[in-house]
């Protein structure tokens, strides 16, 4: 056997040594979790998660077991973890309605209104990746419509195939433009969950700064900029302030 069949087998066996330590790790967990021993579920879990293995099921578990044992902030987090790696699943959203009816904090978010609502509700449909994938689709089908149109000597037909040709061309435009405009909106997107029980905001990123207002676990914030071991965040409600980093977990941290 050659010195790359001998690298291919033995990527495949650990990747397989891998697969199965992380399955076990998983249904041992589910065991536990089902017994009412949530601590020790959540400590199964927190195994996989040391092994850099990630999946919408393994979030969804730890914020079931973290919400039995009344953890707002780490439930939320680990909800929220999920719905990135699945928006559409409807029992961890269903779950994380249920988890943020237990925090403390009302905060009503500020409303999008008019065309900005419209554009960022639409490029919000899908992800960059999946406005670039049907960019791609709607290339192939501009490609295939134009060259059909090119070889036709029928005229209405030569006609039809133009404008469809045409349309596609417009479509290759829209989904280039969604899928820029998804990639900004997830590059400003900086989603944090506050874990302190309760912490004071700060209008300055130093103890000295006075208090602009109080939040308490579970609060999603957004992260705008940091000062050495100080975040400064942005509420739905608009509000900003400085907090403690230590007291924040941030989202796309995997």
């Amino acid at each position: 056997m050659s010195k790359i069949g001998i690298t291919f087998f033995l990527l495949m066996f650990v990747g397989l040594l891998c697969y199965s330590q992380t399955n076990t790790l998983f249904e041992e967990g589910n065991a536990l979790y089902n017994d009412g021993k949530f601590a020790e579920a959540i400590e199964k879990y927190e195994a996989i998660l040391n092994q850099d293995q990630h999946s919408a099921e393994l979030y969804f578990n730890l914020g079931n077991a973290h919400y039995k044992l009344n953890n707002i902030g780490p439930s939320i987090y680990y909800y929220e973890k999920g719905l990135q790696l699945r928006p559409n699943d409807r029992e961890i959203q269903n779950n994380i309605a249920f988890a943020r009816n237990m925090t403390i904090d009302a905060i009503e978010p500020i409303p999008e209104v008019g065309f900005a609502k419209f554009l960022n509700s639409f490029a919000r449909s899908m992800s960059f990746d999946g406005w670039s994938k049907l960019g791609v689709l709607y290339i192939v089908l501009f490609t295939i419509s134009f060259l059909a149109y090119y070889f036709s000597r029928a005229s209405m037909r030569k006609r039809a195939l133009f404008f469809t040709s045409l349309s596609f061309l417009v479509l290759v435009c829209l989904s280039v433009f969604f899928a820029y405009h998804s990639y900004n909106i997830y590059q400003k997107d900086r989603p944090a969950i506050v874990f302190a029980e309760e912490t004071q905001v700060k209008s300055e990123p130093n103890l000295r700064g006075s208090i602009s207002f109080t939040l308490h676990e579970g609060t999603k914030v957004q992260i705008l900029e940091s000062v050495e071991n100080w975040k400064k965040i942005r509420l739905a409600d608009g509000k900003t302030g400085w907090m403690i980093e230590d007291e924040l977990k941030l989202l796309k941290d995997f």
